[in-house]
């Protein structure tokens, strides 16, 4: 596709010798209103160079580049030459591409070779799937979509937490208190109430945690009945979470939790002790890292058990050694910033380049509007029940505005989740935010029902008009502010994904589709499509199908369904 941007770039570069293309590039700007242009280059460097006033060096570049096919017009505005691009030349180059490419407009062989594991998810065993994992979850499954639409070789894992010192108050909890055929009857809510308990008993009488301890040991140590019991309540565990995972159409290359790596720790132990990073303290083992401002990470404790850092760093070496990862990127709350920092700082000091390849991606954290998420105390929200309440929701709405609706219950299940989604991904991953019911399932505003019901009404509009592909298209109809806007964000799509993918966020694709809905359903309202002269029709719902398409692409990549009906 003909790259705006790029000719912008030779045409500077021909006449500023003193610029890098790279460092042109990164002069660029993109003007806030259309009426100012669609790329400015700010001359204010050049002032040295030159010895000129920057608004004269502006006005003498914008002469020197005379006409351009590719562009309406070039000049200056003070300090700054604005580029105007050939709109008929847009809407062509744009339309022609999504026609030729369809679903895989915006893909690309970038990431060819390169081998990209995404760790996300990764819930605790026997322990609730709430409202507080969504966003590892849906923030983690868009990142590997990003990745994977990009040529990315790309491999999901789900890190379950399915070991430590937690399954020893279960496995204690469990022979205290614990009935099987009870827990098999409701194994979350059953294994919570044993968790909760053990707790609150633990609060009162120190001498249980021991008797966790002791269990955790005895699992380390593989005692046959720690083993099965522990065997039984991930098996169980994981039946509930896939419910969920089946409900996001979510699957897994890998459900390595921290279990597989239990037999991979004391190779990474003993290498860390030979290249003398290793300390005894107070009869555990630690590596120091006071020198680079963190605490010292422990590695080892003095009863010989083992920690998320250990465990963590004997992930990233298998990994490694059996994927031989481009990147390594985990997908975990902002809360583990230290945690991720320490562990990723001691494959560092072990000599390892590749530890700069391990990347932590930090989210902000879910709280409740009557206060914080704890499992401990049994404060949450089941992620099942929030993903069903807007499934249920959706389906009343749609009972009572298009009750005729073929799949409705379907289409409600694309809808309903489809919203939970979009709300978690409409800002940015970093930022905290409370859970509400109510603007979990608004469909009202900036929503991904809206953008699902502007595909939908894409769609019938095609039907409508009888739209064929294989049409002759007179893409010169196509010159309405209205049109050509719709084809700006059509164009600029594919750079959209590949900045969601370099700054791993996919909020950029949210807030884009969001435009592309929007600026598209004023075209829909302000230009008459079906009605019009044959060729116009014609090239107006190509310009329909290429936002319907490019809409679909968008929501895929978020981890959507893009129902043709609503």
């Amino acid at each position: 596709m003909l790259d705006f941007k790029e000719i912008v770039v030779k045409l500077i570069s021909k006449e500023v010798e003193t610029l890098s293309e790279e460092e042109i590039i990164s002069l660029i700007e993109i003007p806030p209103s259309y009426d100012m242009g669609d790329y400015a280059f700010p001359c204010f460097r050049l002032a040295k160079a030159f010895r000129k006033a920057p608004n004269l060096i502006a006005e003498e570049l914008a002469s020197r580049f005379g006409d351009n096919v590719n562009f309406e017009k070039i000049e200056n505005a003070g300090p700054y030459v604005n580029f105007f691009i050939n709109r008929n030349k847009l809407v062509e180059t744009v339309l022609k591409e999504i026609k030729e490419k369809s679903s895989g407009y915006g893909s690309s062989n970038l990431g060819e070779g390169k081998t990209v594991i995404v760790e996300y998810s990764s819930p605790n065993i026997a322990k609730p799937f709430h409202i507080g994992h969504i966003r590892t979850t849906v923030i983690g499954n868009s990142i590997f979509k990003i990745y994977k639409f990009l040529g990315f070789n790309t491999i999901a894992i789900n890190h379950l937490g399915d070991y430590g010192t937690q399954f020893g108050m279960l496995i204690a909890a469990y022979k205290k208190w614990g009935d099987r055929k009870v827990i098999e009857a409701d194994p979350i809510n059953e294994l919570l109430k044993l968790y909760v308990k053990f707790n609150a008993e633990a609060d009162l009488n120190e001498s249980l945690r021991d008797e966790a301890r002791y269990w955790f040991k005895e699992l380390e140590d593989k005692n046959e009945e720690a083993l099965e019991l522990w065997q039984w309540i991930r098996d169980i565990s994981l039946k509930e979470f896939n419910k969920v995972y089946d409900m996001l159409n979510i699957k897994f290359d890998s459900y390595a939790g921290e279990s597989f790596y239990s037999d991979k720790m004391e190779k990474v132990i003993k290498e860390m002790e030979l290249k003398g990073i290793l300390k005894e303290s107070k009869g555990a083992f630690i590596v120091d890292l006071e020198p680079y401002g963190m605490p010292p990470a422990l590695i080892k404790k003095s009863d010989g058990s083992t920690l998320y850092t250990t465990r963590d760093i004997a992930a990233a070496f298998y990994r490694k050694e059996t994927y031989d990862f481009y990147k390594n990127i985990y997908v975990v709350a902002s809360q583990q910033n230290l945690h991720f920092k320490q562990w990723m700082k001691v494959i560092e000091l072990m000599g390892y380049e590749w530890a700069n390849d391990c990347i932590h991606i930090p989210f902000g954290m879910v709280s409740l509007e009557d206060g914080t998420l704890s499992t401990r105390k049994g404060r949450v929200v089941f992620l099942e029940d929030v993903l069903n309440t807007a499934i249920k929701n959706t389906l009343n709405i749609i009972e009572e505005r298009n009750p005729n609706l073929k799949n409705k219950e379907e289409v409600a299940k694309q809808v309903g989740i489809g919203a939970v989604i979009f709300q978690e991904l409409f800002n940015q991953r970093i930022k905290d935010y409370v859970f509400s019911w109510d603007r979990t399932l608004s469909f009202e505003g900036e929503t991904g029902p809206y953008v699902q019901y502007t595909h939908a009404r894409a769609t019938s509009l095609l039907e409508k008009g009888e739209f064929n592909l294989e049409d002759d298209i007179d893409y010169s109809l196509l010159k309405t502010e209205e049109e050509v806007n719709v084809a700006r964000l059509l164009y600029d799509f594919p750079n959209v994904i590949i900045n969601a993918m370099e700054k791993n966020e996919p909020y950029f694709i949210t807030r884009h589709i969001i435009e592309i809905a929007k600026t598209f359903n004023k075209f829909y309202n302000t230009c008459p499509i079906i009605s019009e002269e044959e060729n116009l029709k014609k090239a107006r719902l190509m310009l329909s199908y290429a936002t319907k398409t490019v809409i679909k692409i968008g929501l895929g990549l978020l981890g959507m369904e893009a129902p043709d009906k609503m």
